[in-house]
């Protein structure tokens, strides 16, 4: 088939920044249901939300999303 060159020089691109769950499972509707996406805190690393269920708005999950290195340009 195929052989796999190695030469050192590869870096692997980014291909995603940042995912958003659209459903989650939700324990108490047991199924997975559309979520909401709310903003809790806003941290020095990040920022925290909380993914809730839109039927019963039972807490289904949560995320930090880290904030992107900035460069300060003088």
């Amino acid at each position: 088939m195929f052989k796999r060159i190695d030469n050192n020089n590869y870096e692997p691109e980014e291909s995603y920044q940042d995912f958003d769950a659209t459903e989650l499972y939700c324990p108490r509707c047991k199924q997975a249901v559309p979520v909401r996406k709310r903003l809790l805190l806003i941290l020095s690393s990040g920022e925290k939300y909380d993914y809730t269920c839109i039927f019963c708005g039972t807490s289904v999950g949560e995320k930090i999303s880290s904030k992107p290195k900035q460069s300060l340009i003088f």
